[in-house]
């Protein structure tokens, strides 16, 4: 059974994970956000991300897209920056909530082109990409999956992608690194958790499981690779190891650009 439980940038159904029996039969599905991001932003949280969680495997990986509306006079990142410092203050982004990876790869942006970009936080990215078809906000970053349909209809348009390398699906679409921004990372990754305490044997069944789902050729080619996901199925103890850098560099982020949760 999916119990969908949005709200708070991962917080809400964070918790309730956190205060479910650790038998095994309660897991997490999350983001980066969780346990990279929110450490770093919120002053107290519910949870101890290292005390109230076993980490099973990360899933996969993705890059995140600046796309902006069709409508904005700016088809390049630097386009985009010579327009936002005639303008400052006159231009949107959109977030999936104050302290997602959104939030901050956009004040990091802020903060290393000296410009000046208005958050606006939705409750998710469903509903942060149709605002910019809308045209209720200019920009936002989504995920390639995301995006592709949109992108192909024409409804948005992409500026940047992050990565050390251009998406095979987006050749087109320059990196962030090869802007001259390589500060502004925009990964983020999907993983599974258990609560602290969850026998030793269903985390292993249950890493087993889901990397034999990774590995079938069909589903990883067509609902994964193909949509812009890396796959990854890491160890427990890899995915220990991946989240820990990960913290650290998130964390150097969130300092340097003085992003807040709000």
């Amino acid at each position: 059974m999916v119990e969908n439980k949005p709200g708070a940038n991962t917080i809400v159904a964070t918790d309730a994970v956190a205060k479910s029996p650790a038998d095994g039969h309660t897991i997490l599905m999350t983001t980066d956000a969780t346990f990279s991001i929110n450490p770093h932003l919120y002053a107290k949280l519910p949870y101890d991300a290292r005390r109230d969680f076993s980490p099973v495997t990360m899933l996969v990986l993705l890059q995140q897209l600046l796309v902006a509306h069709p409508a904005l006079p700016a088809n390049s990142l630097s386009e985009l920056i010579s327009l936002a410092k005639a303008r400052p203050g006159a231009i949107n982004y959109a977030s999936y909530g104050s302290g997602s990876q959104p939030h901050l790869a956009g004040e990091m942006l802020k903060n290393k082109a000296g410009i000046d970009l208005v958050h606006v936080p939705y409750k998710g990215i469903s509903l942060a990409v149709p605002a910019v078809i809308a045209g209720e906000v200019q920009l936002t970053f989504a995920g390639i999956a995301t995006s592709m349909p949109q992108l192909k209809a024409g409804r948005i348009k992409a500026l940047a992608t992050g990565g050390a390398a251009r998406s095979p699906l987006l050749p087109q679409v320059p990196t962030f690194a090869e802007l001259g921004y390589p500060e502004v990372e925009t990964h983020a990754w999907f993983g599974l958790f258990v609560p602290a305490g969850s026998p030793r044997e269903a985390v292993a069944r249950i890493h087993q499981d889901t990397k034999k789902i990774l590995d079938e050729p069909d589903f990883r080619q067509k609902q994964l690779v193909e949509k812009g996901y890396e796959v990854v199925g890491s160890s427990p103890q890899d995915f220990v190891i991946s989240m820990g850098k990960d913290s650290e560099s998130r964390g150097r982020a969130v300092r340097i650009s003085g992003a807040k949760a709000e």
